[in-house]
């Protein structure tokens, strides 16, 4: 793709054909957790789980998006949007997991791809995006790995049935936190606190994949690619220090490497924590080939980077927590000069920028698409029933201009998804977070589309944004 360049009153200009969009999940989004015949999933199990969810949310409803979803597509419509990325509810289309499908699941996704095309908006569909069918996780879930091998089926039927309106497929989003947060942390669904399990469950996710990649290249698929959540690692202080680098390398292969190499080079990374890795006994021959197919693009997920720097581990100062790297004498920090979303993130622009030229590097001539990046606001109805959201503006016109760069500097980035269209269910934390740039009124499920929404939408239509404000910080 061609470089970004500065037109005469300073934007920055995207390249011709770059795609715009927003993203959703289906557990997150559409509510009728029951309806037309769809089975439970993990989430439903875990969110009515006391305890679980802040405030006992659950996604019965959320948005209500599986009635509602052509006002929310002519939303998107209205903000000019050329795609709009969003997941398919495994459960909704093949209740237990495996077996004939739902037909009135698949109808309701027929529907709404109909209706994007109607609107010339373009689909790109995120088979799994967390609600694994609960019967498959009564067997094991993905700590077994007959889970690849049903989650390959299930995109072989999907494919089949929807494939003529899917203009990209994404196989996985973000395997890393399933296996860390589902079955390592049990701060998500399945919420188990299982090392093992979730070790195997990293492998099974990589292979089921690859598995899945190979049933939609054969039903015919344009694009197919895979979502994976990264953070670029960031060493402050004395980077010439033996156990800070050593921490950089630990901490890069767990938190990227482990799913980016096999997925872009067949094979697991040489610094990743033994605890992290699948055992050789699960890893048949020919599964780091199966996991390794040829992809259309790279999703890319980014929200922050992490930060070490030398520090006592035992004795943890302001700001710092333990190292996941268990380096001795290495800790990770939170720079107090880095804003902070509510929900604690870090907010630093470069790292999108370096992130997308570093994955480029590694990948050449890979088209790579960021499918999800936001924040969290504390969003309001003022009196004048508006949301001025001028955080998530300032935040959206910084990683913006950090993405036209990246372009400048040699990322082969396709287009950019905002996360989200809505506010939704954040998972743990239930209704208490606030990511869309549409405000959703969950008593009445009216929409209000906040000023983002209009900043970004000016961003869309003119395929650039205007360079950041010198009294604005970066």
């Amino acid at each position: 793709m061609t470089g970004t360049a500065s037109d005469a009153d300073g934007a920055l200009d995207f390249p011709e054909g770059f795609v715009w969009g927003a993203s959703t999940a289906a557990y997150q989004i559409e509510g009728a957790a029951s309806a037309d015949g769809k089975g439970p999933s993990v989430w439903d199990t875990f969110s009515h789980t006391p305890g679980k969810v802040r405030g006992g949310d659950t996604g019965d409803i959320a948005c209500d998006s599986y009635h509602r979803y052509p006002e929310d597509i002519a939303l998107m419509a209205s903000l000019g949007l050329s795609s709009y990325r969003f997941s398919i509810s495994w459960p909704r289309v093949q209740p237990g997991g495996r077996g004939p499908v739902n037909q009135r699941g698949m109808d309701h996704y027929r529907a709404m791809l109909d209706e994007l095309a109607g609107r010339d908006i373009a689909a790109t569909v995120t088979l799994y995006h967390w609600d694994l069918p609960q019967e498959l996780q009564d067997e094991g879930g993905w700590a077994v790995r007959d889970t690849a091998l049903r989650f390959a089926e299930y995109a072989a039927l999907t494919a089949e049935a929807l494939g003529d309106r899917v203009t990209r497929w994404i196989t996985l989003n973000e395997p890393q936190v399933v296996s860390n947060n589902g079955y390592r942390t049990g701060d998500h669904a399945p919420g188990l606190r299982d090392s093992a399990a979730a070790a195997a469950a990293t492998h099974h996710l990589l292979l089921g994949h690859g598995l899945a990649a190979q049933a939609l290249r054969s039903a015919g698929a344009a694009e197919v690619g895979i979502t994976l959540d990264v953070h670029p690692v960031r060493v402050l202080g004395d980077d010439g220090s033996d156990a800070l680098q050593q921490g950089r390398l630990i901490t890069d292969a767990a938190a990227n490497g482990l799913y980016l190499e096999p997925v872009l080079h067949g094979r697991y990374p040489e610094h990743a924590p033994a605890a992290l890795l699948p055992p050789p006994s699960l890893i048949a021959d020919g599964d780091l080939q199966t996991i390794r197919q040829p992809l259309d693009f790279l999703g890319v997920n980014y929200y922050s980077p992490i930060f070490l720097r030398a520090g006592d581990p035992s004795d943890l100062r302001r700001n710092e927590n333990p190292a996941r790297c268990r380096v001795p004498g290495v800790v990770e920090y939170l720079p107090e000069d880095l804003e902070r979303t509510n929900m604690g993130w870090l907010v630093d622009a470069s790292g999108l920028h370096q992130i997308l030229v570093d994955i480029s590097r590694q990948a050449p001539g890979l088209d790579l698409y960021v499918t999800e990046n936001g924040r969290a606001a504390e969003d309001y109805v003022n009196p004048q029933g508006e949301v001025n959201d001028v955080e998530r503006i300032r935040y959206l016109h910084t990683h913006l201009e950090a993405a036209a760069r990246a372009i400048k500097d040699g990322a082969n980035l396709a287009g950019y998804f905002v996360w989200s269209l809505l506010d939704n269910f954040e998972w743990g934390w239930g209704y208490s977070k606030r990511f869309g740039i549409v405000f959703v009124d969950f008593g009445t499920q009216r929409r209000i589309p906040k000023a983002s929404a209009q900043f970004y939408s000016n961003v869309v239509r003119n395929n650039a944004i205007p360079l950041l404000p010198a009294s604005w910080p970066r």
